[in-house]
């Protein structure tokens, strides 16, 4: 990989994780980037998502008194999250590149609507919860896996997925909401990065390069939050949502 290549993703790295600090949604910077680099679509998704664990792990810190009330909560969304996950770096592995390169302008599509709900999901904050009943829980951890094996695949989005479902069983504290889905998404991504790593899915040279570029972008993040506002960074993720869409089918 050439210089500029590595050049263009450490910035990748650093922008997708300043953008995961103040609105989500970084992969849809982190991962069309390491495409136009050069990587192959499977190593592109595997190395975007290695490089971009740091994010879960200090967004998991950061709402831990907020979470701790829910542990146990948190512990149960383990499992459906840490299968659904693991299920889900299979099923990127057994993908082909060519399969997956044609995939992946429709899975970036499909992350920037879910990115788009996330206001709509947010003004519901408002209203009344219902009632947290066994059958809505064993419906909301079932669908947990379904993301789960999502986010094993690809991953851009899960957090509005999951974000929906926590709210679907009566969570309506914001914090807490965000430290249960931080506890689940560092599940989904630990287990794939884990099952990348293992079955030499990971180019090395480009994740060693954007692995402290994406620390610096988590810390950058806080500052940049409070320099231009959640709603501005959502827009202008969806806008490099829809940008990478075209550009991607265009590319390919």
């Amino acid at each position: 990989m050439t210089e500029a290549a590595l050049i263009l993703a450490g910035v990748a790295a650093t922008l997708a994780s300043a953008i995961n600090a103040v609105a989500g949604g970084g992969t849809l910077l982190s991962f069309p980037a390491l495409l136009f680099a050069g990587l192959p679509a499977v190593a592109a998704n595997a190395t975007s998502t290695v490089a971009l664990i740091p994010g879960p792990i200090g967004g998991l810190f950061g709402f831990r008194r907020e979470l701790g009330p829910h542990r146990r909560e948190a512990l149960t969304l383990l499992v459906p999250s840490l299968a659904g996950g693991a299920l889900g770096a299979f099923l990127l592995l057994a993908t082909s590149d060519r399969t997956f390169s044609q995939l992946a302008p429709f899975l970036v599509l499909f992350a920037t609507v879910l990115f788009m709900l996330q206001g709509h999901l947010a003004r519901r904050e408002s209203g009344n919860p219902p009632p947290p009943t066994r059958g809505r829980t064993a419906i909301a951890l079932g669908l947990q896996f379904l993301v789960s094996v999502y986010g094993g695949y690809f991953g851009a989005g899960i957090g509005i997925l999951m974000l929906a479902l926590l709210g679907f069983v009566g969570h309506r504290d914001l914090h807490a909401m965000n430290g249960l889905k931080n506890a689940a998404n560092l599940a989904i991504n630990g287990v794939a990065t884990a099952i990348f790593i293992v079955q030499g899915a990971v180019v090395w040279n480009v994740a060693l390069v954007m692995i402290p570029c994406s620390l610096l972008g988590g810390y950058l993040g806080a500052r940049i939050a409070r320099a231009v506002g959640r709603e501005r960074a959502r827009k202008a993720v969806i806008v490099i949502g829809f940008a990478s869409t075209a550009a991607l089918l265009f590319w390919h």
